[in-house]
């Protein structure tokens, strides 16, 4: 990670290069240090460095005639924005989705098969009149993991990455990295990058504020989320003081996914607190214990989370009988664990839930006659849910 590079802000050409060209060679390398340690890196690394510190940036936005008081935020992770056309138009028509000020959107592609080639962020700006960000977490080696290695098609630029969007204007936008959890260029999915958290003050006409989109690490332990989100307040922190949401996938999953021998014993840990405590009382309350640090930190940096989100119900919901959900399981979970798995799910119906996705904020309050919402059920015109997550949404004003 090469935090000594400053983000490089401008247009969609900022994401244009050649590096697949090197493709087949960097699937040789085992180790981000093997790579590294190669002649192919210094003729790579300029070029790989300048793209993941790029943000692209562009205003499609006209001013609204009529403003509000109220900041109306959304938070989704859209699974790359595979199901695109069902995205957009929940986006433009859902009720619940519709007419935000700032929507904070993880997972997006730009270039990648699995979603069509599209340029996500760019698109759905496009098709909403908002302006937007996008920021490139990772240089996507192969086409993905579990089905999405299956997909039809090639990748182009091959780039992921984390987004956001408004309808006012955004300044100061920049991007700061995130270190990774796990080496990126070990297993069956090799990437580039690392995770980002992308920041940008939004003029909004009730007074402006600072918005952050995160997406924390899945494949890492508890403490590594833990620092993530630390290296991120201590960044605001050297920011000019500013009302500041937070929101984003934060993966509180409660498990230490660094590796397939510590999810396994997280797993056991799991069965000896009981299926049923496990998913009722902690997988959708990562707050009161297996992630209780990271949000005791923020609560004691001012930041105000517990009015902020539907606490205790899942954004994230895993069902046995998903074939899709079951296939992406294998690339990190040994095969002989899946009975067990299905046993304990089955304790509880099959299914259960966790709460990932989360609001936080410093100087913004709950808009008074609103509450928080989680909002499931989100399906496009064939019926197929348009992503793993649910969106969230809540409604702030700024504290008097």
């Amino acid at each position: 990670m090469d935090e000594r590079n400053p983000t490089i802000v401008g247009p969609p050409a900022l994401l244009d290069h050649d590096l697949n060209r090197y493709f087949a060679d960097l699937l040789k390398f085992a180790s981000t240090a093997e790579m590294e340690a190669s002649e192919l890196w210094p003729e790579i690394r300029h070029e790989a460095d300048r793209i993941l510190n790029s943000v692209v940036t562009e205003e499609f936005a006209d001013l609204p005639t009529s403003a509000s008081d109220t900041i109306k935020a959304l938070a989704w992770n859209i699974e790359r924005g595979i199901r695109f056309d069902g995205i957009v138009d929940a986006l433009r028509d859902n009720e619940e989705l519709a007419r935000r000020d700032v929507m904070l959107i993880t997972e997006m592609d730009h270039g990648m098969a699995r979603s069509g080639g599209r340029s996500v962020a760019l698109e759905i700006a496009r098709a909403l009149g908002l302006n937007y960000a996008f920021a490139p977490v990772y240089i996507a080696l192969q086409k993905g993991s579990g089905v999405e290695s299956e997909m039809p098609g090639e990748n182009t630029a091959s780039i992921h990455g984390l987004g956001m969007f408004s309808r006012w204007p955004m300044r100061e936008i920049h991007a700061i990295p995130l270190p990774n959890g796990k080496d990126k260029m070990w297993g069956k999915e090799k990437r580039l990058g690392w995770l980002r958290a992308l920041f940008a003050d939004i003029e909004h006409p009730a007074g402006t504020f600072r918005a952050v989109t995160v997406h924390l690490d899945a494949h890492c332990s508890r403490a590594h989320r833990r620092m993530q989100m630390r290296l991120i307040l201590d960044h605001l922190d050297t920011l000019p003081a500013m009302p500041t949401l937070i929101g984003g996938d934060w993966n509180t999953t409660g498990f230490n996914s660094q590796s397939s021998t510590r999810a396994i014993m997280g797993y056991w840990r799991r069965v000896m607190m009981g299926p049923k405590n496990v998913a009722l009382n902690h997988l959708p309350h990562p707050e009161r214990f297996f992630e209780r640090p990271l949000f005791d930190d923020l609560e004691r940096r001012g930041y105000r989370f517990r009015d902020l989100n539907e606490i205790g119900r899942g954004t994230l919901h895993y069902d046995v009988a998903s074939i899709e959900k079951n296939t992406n399981l294998r690339d990190w979970v040994p095969e002989w664990c899946f009975p067990f798995i299905f046993w304990a799910a089955g304790r509880v119906g099959g299914k259960v839930s966790g709460r990932l996705d989360w609001f936080a904020a410093r100087g913004l309050s709950p808009a008074a006659g609103s509450s928080p919402k989680t909002i499931s059920g989100l399906v496009g015109a064939e019926g197929l849910p348009l992503s793993d997550h649910d969106a969230i949404t809540v409604d702030l004003r700024h504290d008097d």
